[in-house]
């Protein structure tokens, strides 16, 4: 049986050789660059939807567009 998750749980990673503080919580996933305070957020009902890879999809597709 697994855990609820009723409270935030902040993990340090590495990523490209720069650290960053990941947050779990109730709300959501937020990814913050270390020493700083605003990062990435985004909320369960987002991930679950599918609305976050269709925005990450969106981005790629605009940015590709840009390079032609």
């Amino acid at each position: 049986m697994a855990t609820k998750l009723d409270k935030a749980i902040k993990r340090e990673i590495e990523v490209g050789g720069k650290l960053y503080t990941a947050t779990i919580g109730p709300e959501g996933v937020k990814v913050v660059e270390k020493g700083k305070r605003n990062g990435h957020e985004l909320s369960w009902s987002a991930i679950i939807s599918g609305d976050a890879a269709l925005t990450r999809d969106l981005k790629v597709s605009l940015d590709a567009f840009a390079l032609e």
